[in-house]
Parts: structure tokens; C-alpha cells; sequence
């Protein structure tokens, strides 16, 4: 892969995991709202807002890998942000990391080396 393909999957990865990280926190803020006041809350809180413009940057961006990559390749590449995602759940709200999860991680990080190495 070229650098700048290399830069551009990067970039998918941190902005999806920004986005996630973020919709995670909105969702988990305020416990003590439910149902429809609790999205109103939401709505008003900086943390919903930051995951829907992650997302949006991430479709861009997305877009932009996938114009460089073959779409199996791209979907491919794209599952290490399973892993991320996982890793970063587990730093920034104590998410636990069972023996299974942590199997599953080594082997999507083994396919994305895999494909990666093949491209």
C-alpha cells in the first residue's frame, strides 16, 4: 500500500473510534433521565454531536479509501477498527476484556495483517 493509502485508513480508523467513543459517552452521561428526556439531553450535550461529525467525516473519508483499495480489501482493512474500538472501550470506560474478546481480537488482527500484506 501506498503512504498515502496507509494515511487515509488511518485516518477511517481514528475518526470512526472518535465517533464511537463519543456516541458511547452521550449515551452513558446522565443516568438519571429516561425515555424521551433522555434524548432531549442528549441532543444538548457536546458528545452526540462530536459522533455525528466523526461519522460524517468518516463516510468522507471512507469514501476516499475505498476509491484507492479494491472493497474487499477495504472491508477488510476496515474490520481493525473492531479492534480499536475494543481497545479504546476498555481504556476510556473500563469495558472488560474477556478471554474470547481478546481471541477474537488477535485473530481479526491477524486477517487485517494478512490482507494487508497482500495488497
Amino acid at each position: 500500500m501506498s503512504p498515502i493509502v496507509i494515511l487515509v485508513w488511518v485516518v477511517t480508523i481514528i475518526v470512526d473510534t472518535i465517533g464511537q467513543l463519543a456516541f458511547k459517552a452521550a449515551a452513558t452521561e446522565n443516568k438519571d433521565h429516561s425515555g424521551l428526556a433522555h434524548w432531549k439531553f442528549m441532543l444538548k450535550r457536546p458528545w452526540l454531536w462530536v459522533g455525528i461529525i466523526s461519522y460524517v467525516l468518516e463516510f468522507i473519508v471512507w469514501l476516499a479509501f475505498l476509491s484507492f483499495v479494491p472493497l474487499s480489501e477495504g472491508v477488510m482493512l476496515g474490520s481493525i477498527n473492531i479492534v480499536v474500538i475494543m481497545i479504546a472501550g476498555r481504556l476510556f470506560f473500563n469495558e472488560k476484556l474477556t478471554r474470547n474478546r481478546m481471541i477474537g481480537v488477535v485473530l481479526i488482527t491477524l486477517g487485517v495483517m494478512v490482507v494487508g500484506i497482500g495488497t
